[in-house]
């Protein structure tokens, strides 16, 4: 909701009037890129810049689908759920698997591809061929380093790359007792995505391609998207600065240090949650009077209703929230 960090901001405003080549073919853009390699232990990735979550989710999944082919998503994904068609109008048809938390599993991955594949229709339906997930997930939920071990091994066996959306990764990563790294990240996915427009830069996301098979030409395919930023200098520098002395991380950690105070503090208030989420998304089931009370000062996202007079919502931690916003918060729902 706040534009973007200072560090970010200051970076910019210092650059201002440096003249540098279009597309991100400036230096800042390329210092970028190696230092985003370097954090991801992946020296032979591709890494490009794109503008905006819903862009790339695109872009990336209609660069790697043929046109007879769908991607497998939790029925909350992004791609399913938010995303206004954006994958249905590449051609693209989103295979939905169940899921509770909003996680996907191995199991339920290889019996989505196995159902495919083992109707004697097969060839007349839209064939699986890309695994999308999220991390954290859209119910603020974390894969363990296991899990997204064995949902890799699971589509290399399958066939199927596997792309996850980053656009809160750095949360994930920071959230208490997660015990995956940008490196495992890097290992286990063939294409992910760093986010910078929620872990505060103004506008921005890295991807981060580590399989030969889809680095040709993606830049050509993120020009046809719409997605080359002319001014592409403005998000080598911004990521620039973002992984500069660890600032993602620890505007990272920041905003998971706020969302456990938050959690705790709605516990103590005895109010359960729609999810057990260590991110930062924190999701209490709220009276619509308590809610009515709060939206003068606050704001937060609906999430569900549960009853006449309860619903789920949900409040974010950033790098921009105080402790002394959240202490406010607690404060008026006690």
């Amino acid at each position: 909701m706040e534009g973007a960090h200072p560090a970010i901001l200051k970076r910019l405003l210092d650059t201002n009037l440096e003249q540098t080549p279009g597309y991100g073919d400036d230096h800042y853009s390329q210092e970028a890129r190696e230092r985003i390699k370097a954090a991801c232990a992946a020296p032979d990735a591709d890494v490009h810049l794109l503008v905006g979550g819903t862009q790339t989710n695109m872009t990336v999944i209609a660069s790697i689908l043929r046109p007879y082919q769908g991607v497998i998503s939790a029925d909350s994904g992004h791609v399913n759920v938010h995303e206004c068609g954006a994958i249905e109008s590449t051609g693209h048809k989103v295979l939905t698997i169940l899921s509770a938390d909003g996680k996907l599993t191995a199991e339920q991955i290889y019996r989505r591809w196995r159902e495919h594949w083992d109707d004697p229709n097969a060839e007349h339906m839209v064939q699986p061929g890309l695994v999308y997930i999220s991390h954290p997930t859209e119910n603020g939920t974390l894969y363990t380093k296991a899990e997204l071990e064995a949902i890799s091994n699971t589509c290399h066996e399958c066939g199927l790359p596997l792309f996850l959306d980053g656009a809160r990764l750095g949360y994930g990563l920071a959230a208490d007792g997660a015990d995956l790294t940008l490196p495992d990240v890097a290992r286990l996915c063939d294409v992910f995505y760093i986010g910078g427009t929620k872990v505060g830069l103004l506008f921005g996301e890295a991807v981060v391609i580590t399989n030969d098979t889809f680095k040709p030409d993606f830049r050509s395919l993120i020009k046809q998207r719409g997605g080359l930023l002319a001014k592409g200098r403005l998000l080598g520098l911004q990521f620039d600065t973002l992984f500069t002395d660890d600032l993602y991380f620890r505007i990272s950690r920041h905003a998971i240090e706020l969302a456990n105070i938050l959690r705790q503090g709605f516990a103590d208030a005895g109010y359960p949650f729609l999810f057990d989420s260590r991110s930062n998304q924190q999701f209490p089931i709220l009276p619509d009077v308590l809610l009515n009370k709060l939206c003068d000062n606050y704001s937060w996202d609906f999430w569900t209703r549960l009853d006449e007079g309860h619903c789920g919502v949900r409040f974010c931690t950033s790098w921009a929230t105080t402790e002394e916003n959240v202490r406010a918060l607690l404060r008026d729902i006690g």
